[in-house]
This record gives structure tokens, C-alpha cells and sequence, in this order.
């Protein structure tokens, strides 16, 4: 019984390691977009179940990153966003159920993908430091909590003790939480069908920018990571079934007004950090959001929590995402070509990472046979 009990905490505590992304984007865009955050949540919770009960493993689900920053920068309409995540599944499933996107994952170079990984990294990182800055004292203190029992009691639920630090101590200092709209525009409501414009603006403001990076992290990145945390447990995690449940979840939630999901491989690294090592964690955390969706007064539990803190949260994911092992046993050779794809990666975005990625792989090896040639 008491390695059931340590099982279930460890499992808890994992899967609030990713809160960091899916709160500050996800139910973020809610607020500024003013979608209806139940069908939202409720998107996210039977996402999460079906994932855990399928992989059986810690196998994230997150907000479409460049959807949900698109979502908070620019005029998108509902209609749009519908449009958007029916085109991305469409897609998503047919390069999954031909297997195209298998073949593809193989043709990507380790030391692209490694860099890829490190500028995934850096770019969460950057993001966890702009939700730190909006309470700079709470952020800090809730990161150092968080290492402290990473570090020094690692069997603890850090995730969780570094959550209820961040809400006791943002309480006292008044740091600033998720801001909801009012009451009564919380009730469930489906959007409109798209028109001929919003299926136009879907593909080329939310589609186009959004594919290169749920190809690369929440696909062919996160069946690697998964690989590396779970070795023969991960036989399930494969490029083309992450790329098909996620397709099946945009076709069938996105119309009922959920926001476009993926998988992702911060996601994969967070939870395994706070402790999640089977497929409980995902069901735990979609069961706690389909009961916030579901109870009144759910979601002051989650406006409550400080973005300083899940700022913190989202650090700690990032560092452990970026600063992989692969990263480190890498052939010096295989440097240049890492740090090319990392910086191109943060300064534009994945998909100029991988083909300057590629490119610089291709005269590496190049070079090496011109090498042995001489």
C-alpha cells in the first residue's frame, strides 16, 4: 500500500509539473480572446484522459503555442479558430495514418533534433522569465522552493509544494493570477460554422505558422524524449500515433469550441521531472480539469495561482528540456550544427530551425568526408 500511495503522490505531483504552458497560454487566451473557458477545459480534460489511457505514459497535452500567441496578438475570430483546428487535425491525420510522417521523422538528423531541443528550450525559457517578471520576489522564491525539494528531497511532490508556496505567498504579496471574464460569459457556447474567410484566415494566419512547429516538437520531438525517459515503454509513442490522436482530437473538439492541441516535448520533460512515470498522470490532470469546468466556482482555483509561479514551473521544464543528455554526449562535431539550429530556432522559429538545421548538417558531413578522403 504505501508504494501505491507514493505512486499516486509522485504521479500527482507530475502532473502539475506542466501547468507552467498549459494555464498561462491555454486558459490565458480565454481571457483576451473571450472564448468560453468551459468547452475549453473540457477540450483539454478528454484530451488528457484519452492520451494517459492510450500511451500509458506521461505523455503531455498542450495549447497549439502559435495558435494560442496568435490568439493574444492579433483578431482572430471564433469562426476562424474552428476552422483552423479541423484543417491542422485533417492534416495531422493523414500524415499519420499513411505513416509519411514516420519517414520523415527518420530523415531529420540527431544533432538537428538535439538543437531543435536546446531552442525549444531556450524559447520556454524566455517565456517562464516574462511570467516571473509579473512578481519577481514570488517568481524567485517559488523557483528556489522548487529546486530545494527537487534537490534535496526528491521524493517529495515538488510540483505540488512549489504551487501551494506560490498561491500562500502570492496571496500576502498580491501577485498578479489569470484573469477570467465575468461570470456570466463563462456558460458553454459553441461557435458559429466558418464561412469561406474564416476557413481563408484560418489557414494562412493560424494553420501555416502553427504546422512547422507541431511537426517538429509535438511530434517528432516528443515520440524522442519520450524514447529517452521510458526506453521499451515508449513503444507506443511513435511520430505517426502522436500525429493521429492529436489530428482525431482537433476534428472532433475543436468544433465544440475547444482550443487546437498537440503534444509537446517541454510538456514530456516537465512531467517527468515533478515525478510522473505512467499514464496516471495524465488522467489525474484531466479529471481535475473536467471537475474545475464542471463544479461553480471552479476556476477561481485556477485564477488564484500566481504567473510568477507557474512561470517557475515552466523554468524548471525548460532547463530540463534543453539541457538533455543527448545535448551533452554529442560529437564535437555535431556543435556547430546544434548551436545553428538553436539560435535560428529562437530567433525565427522551428522550421527555419530544421532547414538551417539540415543545411549545416549537410556540410559537416561534407567536410568530415573530405577529411578522411585527403
Amino acid at each position: 500500500m504505501p508504494s501505491v500511495h507514493k505512486n499516486l503522490v509522485k504521479n500527482a505531483s507530475g502532473a502539475l509539473g506542466d501547468l507552467g504552458t498549459l494555464i498561462p497560454l491555454g486558459l490565458g487566451a480565454v481571457g483576451v480572446a473571450g472564448l468560453a473557458p468551459v468547452p475549453v477545459l473540457l477540450g483539454f480534460a478528454i484530451f488528457y484522459i484519452a492520451t494517459g489511457l492510450y500511451y500509458r505514459l506521461p505523455v503531455p497535452v498542450q495549447p497549439m503555442k502559435a495558435v494560442a500567441a496568435l490568439l493574444l496578438t492579433t483578431q482572430v475570430s471564433p469562426q476562424s479558430l474552428v476552422a483552423s483546428g479541423v484543417l491542422i487535425g485533417g492534416i495531422l491525420l493523414i500524415l499519420g495514418v499513411t505513416g509519411w510522417i514516420n519517414g520523415a521523422a527518420r530523415l531529420i538528423p540527431r544533432s538537428v533534433l538535439s538543437g531543435l531541443q536546446l531552442g525549444l528550450g531556450l524559447m520556454l525559457a524566455h517565456m517562464s522569465v516574462g511570467l516571473m517578471a509579473t512578481s519577481l520576489p514570488l517568481g524567485i522564491v517559488t523557483l528556489a522552493l522548487l529546486g530545494a525539494t527537487l534537490k534535496l528531497l526528491p521524493h517529495w511532490p515538488a510540483a505540488l509544494i512549489g504551487l501551494i508556496g506560490s498561491v500562500a505567498l502570492g496571496t500576502l504579496l498580491g501577485a498578479q493570477g489569470l484573469i477570467f471574464p465575468a461570470a456570466d460569459s463563462v456558460a458553454f457556447s459553441l461557435p458559429e460554422l466558418p464561412g469561406f474567410k474564416d476557413w481563408q484566415q484560418g489557414l494562412s494566419t493560424l494553420v501555416l505558422p502553427q504546422l512547422a512547429l507541431t511537426l517538429t516538437n509535438a511530434i517528432v520531438l516528443t515520440a524522442l524524449v519520450v524514447g529517452d525517459y521510458f526506453g521499451e515503454q515508449s513503444h507506443r509513442v511513435t511520430p505517426a500515433r502522436l500525429s493521429i490522436s492529436t489530428g482525431l482530437a482537433n476534428l472532433f473538439l475543436v468544433p465544440f469550441g475547444a482550443l487546437p492541441m498537440c503534444h509537446g516535448a517541454g510538456g514530456v520533460a516537465a512531467h517527468h521531472r515533478f515525478g510522473a512515470r505512467t499514464g496516471m498522470a495524465p488522467v489525474l490532470l484531466g479529471t481535475s480539469l473536467l471537475l474545475i469546468a464542471l463544479i461553480p466556482g471552479g476556476l477561481a482555483m485556477i485564477a488564484a495561482i500566481p504567473m510568477a509561479g507557474l512561470g517557475a514551473l515552466l523554468f524548471v521544464a525548460a532547463a530540463e528540456l534543453a539541457l538533455s543528455k543527448r545535448l551533452w554526449t554529442a560529437k564535437p562535431s555535431c556543435w556547430p550544427v546544434i548551436a545553428i539550429t538553436a539560435v535560428i530556432t529562437v530567433w525565427t522559429d522551428p522550421f527555419f530551425g530544421l532547414l538551417a538545421g539540415v543545411a549545416a548538417e549537410t556540410v559537416r558531413t561534407a567536410l568530415l568526408r573530405r577529411r578522411k578522403i585527403a
